[in-house]
């Protein structure tokens, strides 16, 4: 998801991008609560109906599937800056700043999840007459959490989340050495976009449920479209008209999905694979006119604050920046909050239960379980992931340039 894209990049980072991801990151979160406490049926769930209860608590997956196309973006936007042109991608590098990016929340996630199911704590335990704790860390490790629930069945949602990592991952392994076996950026394009072609059809001719939800390349589609879209954008630059639209048209399709379902359904798109298709082509018409905007805005700072005091939009602009200020907040964090957030739902959802509250105070606990995964995901990240995520490329560069010296000597 990208979940891990862009961390640690702060002078590249676009504020709309991190509200995006902000956005998906609060839609799994809240469709995991929402699988245990059934806002449905609390008094304001009465009073939103069911199409608002659809689209506010039941787009976890959607949200997966944007993270995808977003992650894409990201990586690719970053390697181009990075070396300029993807045949000149560094493999070495693009691996180790991975590994670091991935791996110490990871093996740490995974450390606390083998203490709990050794300690037998409910909900965290592996059942072994699907698989063992070992296989399923094993799984963990090397990105095929997806394939092993495929054949064996769901593992705790603690462990499940990995699923989408393990998507993410194998795809970045394949990544560079694509861009270093096609060197013409055609050919790259090309293969892209088969990724973009086959996932419909995978999607629907999978036998398997969980695969076809899961499966490489039933997801792959989405950070392959994520990846041309940000090569498109590095080549073209959209006129403030054609960013509109671009805008416009990313919007309409990612709401005909994920809000205005019915119409989706009754135009067959679902039948044909083609939902999840058009929510991702959608998110990535959204990236490339968010980031083309934003460098844009960059470029114009000192014209634009002259005109925005003029016409008195200024302060227009700072409330609707300040009123996502928390969206963006678990954008920033997406990556530590979706990897830990389960930690935060199990927990509150065991005290609603326990301590026999009302259904109708449901939206006080969501808000809360909400607040109290971000604040996770936060510590995690501010205290833990980002730091090891420094020290080791930080290291890494510095290992780079001894060996780079003493070949040079």
């Amino acid at each position: 998801m990208s979940l891990t894209a862009g961390a640690g990049q702060n002078k590249y980072r676009v504020p709309a991008i991190d509200l995006l991801r902000g956005l998906c990151i609060v839609a799994v979160v809240l469709h995991h609560i929402n699988l245990r406490i059934h806002f449905r049926d609390s008094s304001m769930g009465h009073l939103l109906g069911p199409a608002a209860n659809r689209a506010l608590f039941w787009n976890g997956y959607y949200g997966v599937r944007m993270f995808f196309v977003i992650s894409g973006f990201l990586i690719t936007s970053w390697s181009l800056k990075r070396w300029g042109r993807l045949s000149q991608l560094n493999l070495r590098q693009f691996y180790l700043m991975r590994f670091a990016r991935i791996m110490p929340c990871l093996a740490g996630l995974l450390l606390v999840l083998i203490l709990l199911d050794r300690m037998g704590v409910p909900r965290f335990v592996v059942n072994t007459q699907h698989t063992s704790l070992l296989r399923a860390s094993i799984a963990a490790l090397i990105f095929h959490v997806n394939w092993l629930e495929a054949r064996t069945g769901y593992l705790p949602a603690s462990w499940d989340v990995l699923w989408s990592l393990s998507v993410e991952e194998v795809f970045y392994v394949l990544f560079p050495l694509l861009c270093a076996l096609m060197r013409k950026q055609t050919l790259l394009i090309g293969t892209l976009t088969c990724f973009v072609v086959i996932g419909p059809f995978v999607r629907v001719h999978t036998q398997n449920e969980l695969w076809a939800d899961y499966g490489y390349l039933s997801c792959m589609d989405g950070i392959a479209l994520g990846c041309m879209a940000a090569m498109f954008a590095a080549k073209v630059k959209l006129s403030d008209k054609a960013n509109l639209a671009f805008r416009i048209s990313g919007v309409l399709l990612c709401l005909l999905i994920t809000v205005f379902r019915g119409i989706a359904i009754k135009s067959a798109f679902y039948k044909a694979g083609m939902d999840v298709t058009l929510l991702e082509i959608g998110t990535a018409f959204l990236v490339t006119a968010l980031q083309q905007k934003s460098e844009n805005r960059a470029e114009n700072t000192q014209v634009s604050s002259k005109i925005t005091r003029a016409v008195g939009l200024s302060g227009v602009g700072d409330v609707l920046h300040r009123s996502t200020a928390f969206l963006r907040w678990f954008g920033r964090n997406s990556y530590e909050v979706y990897l830990t957030h389960m930690f935060a739902v199990w927990p509150m959802v065991g005290l609603f239960f326990y301590f026999h509250q009302s259904i109708h105070l449901a939206p006080l606990w969501f808000l809360g379980t909400l607040v109290l995964a971000g604040g996770l995901g936060y510590l995690v990240a501010r205290f833990y992931s980002e730091p090891l995520n420094h020290r080791l490329r930080t290291g890494l560069i510095n290992l780079e340039s001894r060996v780079s010296a003493a070949a040079a000597d």
